[in-house]
């Protein structure tokens, strides 16, 4: 399972920033197709082989990474893609509908899948997924909106011109340094915690892994919550406060983690509020962030900018993850813990001292009905 996940994951390492270029050199509607049929196709292949009696390890291996590396075609595409479908005042609204969505399969996902390994087996499961993947596809070939051809972007450069015109233009804006800066800092910090967290609450506090799988679906639901309250708080306090006070929640819970001790209810009620806390702050933050990031970015680099943030605060992320074990390991569970709450409060000193806090959306907050 941890092979499993790395070849998952290094695409976002090896291949961000060139996707990145790819994908302003392109029309981001056709990519977001492609990536999901290839996906399909890729899934597909899992209950194929099974079926034939063929399935090995190495073949799981080769089909994450490559559907790790469409995924993040996708990723890139669709975050570029929002701006061309609504207008750029809207565009908090639009990430606040995304984001629910999101949230609300995610929960709902989760189950289903359980339901159908249970009932159908495995592969039957990954079936119905590769059809998930053929439906995103159709539902998004349906989107009329008229994307500007590649020629119209900008006059090309080479590949490495290219990406290192859309990082200069992502750490030399003050606002997007800030929340690119606070977010790898916050992804260290809550991957150092999510290391060892599981061993802390079972080993330490001793809950049961089946409490444990309460809290955490708590922090689910939350996260609906959060994702309803993000487009009002944004257009609300504006998107740049926005951000500050989904930081400020998330560093509250990250901090509130190493506090839970004592009576097992006790310690339970604080992992509860550290993961609603999470939970409402992170869609907060996300939401606002990205509709930030498509705002400020022109349409011509909006691809290698969202990569290069990608690639900057993904790849923060196994190195947290490397840092708290290897903390865990020699200061101990809770120490660990509070080290990756000390880490989230400074993601947040990061945006509080900046510009963000100036931000007022004036544009966003106006819109008819809001």
């Amino acid at each position: 399972m941890g092979y499993l996940g790395v070849a998952e994951g290094m695409p976002a390492l090896l291949f961000s920033l060139v996707i990145g270029v790819w994908v302003d050199r392109w029309r981001r509607r056709p990519v977001l197709v492609a990536a999901d049929l290839g996906r399909a196709a890729l899934m597909g292949l899992i209950p194929a082989t099974a079926l034939l009696g063929v399935l090995r390890m190495e073949g799981l291996y080769v089909i994450a990474f490559a559907a790790g590396t469409l995924s993040l075609f996708f990723d890139v595409a669709v975050t570029s893609f929002l701006p061309t479908v609504v207008q750029r005042a809207w565009l908090i609204d639009a990430n606040g509908k995304l984001q629910m969505s999101s949230s609300v399969t995610s929960v709902g996902g989760r189950a289903l899948g359980g339901v159908l390994v249970q009932a159908l087996t495995a592969p039957v499961a990954i079936a119905a997924d590769a059809l998930s993947f053929l439906a995103s596809a159709l539902l998004i070939g349906r989107v009329r909106a008229q994307e500007p051809g590649p020629e119209a972007r900008r006059e090309r450069k080479d590949v490495r011109g290219e990406i290192g015109e859309g990082l200069r233009f992502l750490i030399g804006e003050p606002l997007l340094r800030s929340m690119t800066l606070s977010s790898a800092i916050g992804s260290l910090a809550l991957s150092a915690q999510a290391t060892v967290l599981v061993l802390y609450a079972t080993r330490a506090l001793g809950v049961t892994p089946a409490l444990l799988g309460a809290v955490f679906a708590i922090r689910s639901v939350a996260s609906v919550a959060g994702a309803a309250l993000s487009g009002r708080v944004g257009r609300r306090l504006g998107a740049g406060r926005a951000v500050i006070w989904g930081t400020l929640m998330g560093a509250l819970g990250a901090m509130t983690l190493p506090l839970a001790g004592g009576p097992l209810a006790l310690a339970v009620l604080l992992l509860i509020a550290a993961q609603v806390l999470a939970g409402i702050g992170a869609p907060i933050y996300s939401v606002n962030q990205v509709s930030l990031r498509q705002e400020i970015t022109p349409d011509r680099m909006l691809g290698r900018v969202n990569a290069g943030r990608r690639f900057l605060v993904f790849g923060a992320a196994p190195v947290g993850a490397f840092l708290g074990g290897l903390s865990g390991s020699e200061l101990g569970l809770r120490t660990t813990l509070l080290l990756g709450g000390v880490g989230m409060a400074l993601a947040f000193v990061v945006v509080l001292l900046s510009p963000l806090r100036h931000r007022a959306d004036t544009d966003a907050r106006a819109l008819p009905g809001t």
